[in-house]
């Protein structure tokens, strides 16, 4: 079992969805609404991260790409 930092980007954004439409529910319970809000919580770091890890990604190609690009330019 993968625990919630292990969680794959589309996993974890599939279960933030399931959270919102059971607030979006009528009838709430307080007490797990409270549980359920620090689970959107984590969920919600987990895909922040994985969302930077990507861009940072990203930024890096793009400058491989355009270093090795203006090395064949040159």
């Amino acid at each position: 079992m993968t625990t919630k930092k292990d969680q794959k980007f589309a996993e974890a954004f599939e279960r933030l969805e399931k959270l919102v439409e059971w607030f979006e529910g009528e009838d709430l319970d307080l007490d797990e609404g409270i549980a359920k809000f620090e689970e959107g919580l984590e969920l919600a770091g987990v895909c922040k991260k994985k969302l930077l890890e990507v861009e940072n990604k990203v930024k890096s190609l793009q400058e491989k790409y355009a270093s090795s690009q203006e090395q064949q330019d040159s």
